[in-house]
């Protein structure tokens, strides 16, 4: 698969939308990492895109729920919907205050 995509002319690395925070003031910003780590996981590298930004893998069932409520009602959506919220938060302040550390 990754030699597969590596021989498309056009990479999702060309269509990245630069960090205007990181080029005006010169510091991340706690969304730096996210469209690198999406294009990881398209590349299947998984290890390498929660290195890139963890909050990933709770962003992506989040989302996916929220999408799923849309065509199905399901029982507790608001439970998960907050309790995944409140994880991919707290594992995006954790990461951006590490950054620093």
């Amino acid at each position: 698969m990754n030699v597969l995509l590596a021989r498309l002319p056009l990479q999702a690395e060309d269509y990245m939308l630069p960090c205007f925070s990181k080029q005006i003031l010169g510091v991340d910003c706690p969304g730096c990492g996210l469209q690198r780590s999406v294009a990881l996981l398209f590349q299947g590298d998984f290890i390498a895109a929660f290195q890139m930004y963890p909050a990933i893998y709770t962003i992506i069932p989040l989302l996916g729920l929220l999408l799923a409520d849309t065509f199905f009602k399901i029982r507790y959506i608001n439970k998960w919907v907050i309790a995944l919220m409140i994880l991919s938060v707290g594992l995006i302040l954790g990461n951006y205050i590490l950054k620093f550390i």
